[in-house]
């Protein structure tokens, strides 16, 4: 059941039409029940009277913009305004509303006019009592916008504040003590009572929580060949359900038309897509299609269309069960990296109310310039490292990707959870690139590193710049960092998987936070401070912040427009993201 509250106003002025017929059309001719609280019993009294009829028609009639301003009039000019010029409505005989409100008094007129029904508890029950439990019923109750306060009606009432006099009024009307808001009714009154009554019928025992089954650190496994990390996220999501089984069965994946085009394949042929009932799949017998839609209750994906708000509404709701119900699920939302800002006002909203989960954006960049502009992003990464509550990735490697997601996966569905954005990238990487250490200590140091945000991929003895990059343009900086140990100049090279847990330990080194701060010395150790290029497939602010670690020179390498299509090499060279041009920038710090 839905009460829509018609206040006829918005915020900067009153409304000429609120379209209130159609909208209850639109909900008649969708099967519900509409029932309308238009006035209040008071107003309907009057009604009821000789001369009624034609104030009915006259209410009616009016804009909204003139009833709105007979809530500003005194009694006297309401009086005039009723029975005035704009009286002539049909119906609206001024003759007989004039003889009417003879009969009526100042106070009772000014109560009246302003008597809708959304405002009368006793046309509210009616309304209830006449629900119809077999089909949804949606109620139109007619208000006034700051009812009771010296800015009812105001067009710009929306920020207006009350003065301490106007305070101070409204709560000797209510019986309340401004200088102590909280004082309840007194024991024993049938308000207290109610309220009493009202606080154990609405009582709700906390659920036992039950906790997340662990999720593995690593699966133990090296990548090798070459690899995407959006195809690294099927692979981590299959591998997750045959070694923690636990953990695997409280995945849900969502996606808004993507599933296919985004890696999800094989994950959901194994897990099914979830359907309150099973359904036949009819393409179940046809050789050429490797894309197994198997709807039943127990499917672990829902597919929601070309819809990503109604996505991430429901990654809040999943990802809020633990604290509903104590069963947490470990959502994951997977969705073209452009149209995260389709979505961006919900999923903030949804993490603010408690809702963990994961976002993955996937193909991002301009990496993806074969397919046009329409599907690049620039600003995901400031929107991940932004986002309160979340902590953003962008790995490089396929093995980044998989660690990075179970640490993700590890923090949700717990009272100090937090939800995560993974920005994935279709470009194909040599893995031996990631050159992962074979010694299981040092393979856990770079695991830790990974997750916490960067680690040193390459070292020079001597090093006199820095190359820092993130994402699908590591392979540019390794290339860039051979071309310059070619011409002299030792570079170290530092693979950034996490900007926004840097940069908060930088804050916290600085004494705002409370972050770890272990992997800036980990990373950048003082001793190796350098001149820093910076190289992101994202706006180039993203990674600028690292010259500030140790107060050196810096030129930032990114992408701040879209729109171009064309082969990888000829859009990295566009936008100077291309080996060469990592290598002048580089030559240009230290020259």
């Amino acid at each position: 059941m839905w009460v829509v509250d018609f206040n006829r106003q918005s915020l900067d002025r009153v409304v000429p039409n609120m379209g209130g017929t159609r909208l209850q059309g639109m909900f008649a001719a969708a099967g519900w029940q509409v029932l309308t609280v238009k006035y209040g019993g008071l107003l309907e009294d009057l009604f009821a009277r000789p001369g009624g009829e034609a104030l009915r028609a006259r209410v009616d009639g009016m804009s909204n913009p003139e009833y709105q301003r007979l809530l500003r009039c005194d009694a006297t000019e309401l009086r005039a305004r009723l029975t005035g010029t704009y009286a002539s409505v049909p119906g609206a005989d001024p003759g007989a509303i004039a003889g009417l409100l003879a009969g009526v008094d100042d106070t009772t007129l000014h109560a009246a006019i302003r008597n809708l029904g959304g405002h009368d508890l006793s046309a509210l029950r009616e309304a209830f009592a006449a629900i119809d439990d077999t089909r949804p019923t949606v109620i139109f109750a007619y208000t006034v916008k700051g009812y009771g306060l010296a800015s009812e009606g105001h067009p710009q009432n929306h920020s207006s504040l009350l003065t301490t006099d106007q305070l101070h009024a409204l709560a000797a009307r209510v019986g309340a003590d401004p200088a102590r808001p909280w004082t309840p009714f007194p024991e024993g009154s049938a308000a207290a009572l109610r309220c009493a009554d009202t606080a154990w019928r609405l009582r709700r025992t906390p659920p036992p929580p039950q906790a997340v089954p662990d999720v593995p650190e690593d699966f133990g496994r090296t990548p090798h060949g070459t690899a995407t990390t959006q195809a690294a996220l099927g692979r981590t999501l299959f591998d997750l359900t045959r070694q923690a089984p636990g953990a695997g069965a409280r995945v849900v994946t969502v996606s808004p038309d993507v599933s296919s085009s985004t890696n999800l394949g094989g994950w959901l042929n194994k897990v099914g897509v979830w359907a309150t009932d099973e359904r036949r799949n009819w393409f179940d017998d046809d050789t050429e299609t490797i894309l197994h839609w198997r709807e039943r209750p127990t499917g672990q994906h829902i597919e929601l269309g070309i819809a990503e708000t109604n996505l991430v509404g429901l990654l809040g709701e999943l990802g809020a069960t633990w604290s509903r119900w104590g069963q947490p699920l470990l959502p994951i939302g997977v969705v073209y990296d452009p149209f995260v800002e389709r979505a961006l006002e919900p999923w903030s909203f949804g993490i603010y109310a408690g809702g963990q989960s994961i976002l993955v954006g996937t193909p991002s960049g301009v990496s993806l310039g074969p397919e046009g502009g329409a599907h690049q992003s620039i600003k995901t990464p400031s929107i991940g490292i932004e986002q309160p509550g979340c902590t953003a990735y962008e790995p490089a490697f396929a093995l980044d990707l998989e660690w990075c997601l179970l640490a993700s996966l590890a923090r949700l569905g717990r009272p100090d959870g937090r939800s995560a954005y993974l920005r994935l990238s279709t470009r194909p990487v040599d893995q031996t690139l990631a050159n992962v250490p074979a010694d299981p200590a040092a393979r856990g140091l770079r695991r830790r590193q990974v997750v916490a945000g960067a680690y040193p991929l390459r070292r020079h003895e001597s090093p006199v710049v820095t190359i820092a990059a993130m994402g699908a343009v590591v392979t540019e900086a390794l290339a860039a960092a051979a071309r310059l140990g070619e011409l002299g100049v030792g570079a170290d090279v530092v693979c950034l998987t996490s900007p926004g847990l840097v940069f908060e330990a930088v804050r916290s080194r600085g004494g705002h936070g409370d972050a770890p701060t272990w992997i800036l010395d980990s990373v950048f150790p003082a001793r190796r401070a350098t001149p820093i290029v910076t190289v992101a497939d994202g706006h180039p602010h993203t990674l600028a912040f690292l010259a500030g670690v140790h107060q050196v020179p810096g030129t930032h390498l990114g992408v701040s427009e879209f729109g171009q299509s064309g082969g990888l090499d000829d859009v990295y060279r566009y936008h100077g993201l291309d080996t060469d041009s990592i290598v002048a920038a580089a030559l240009d710090l230290v020259d």
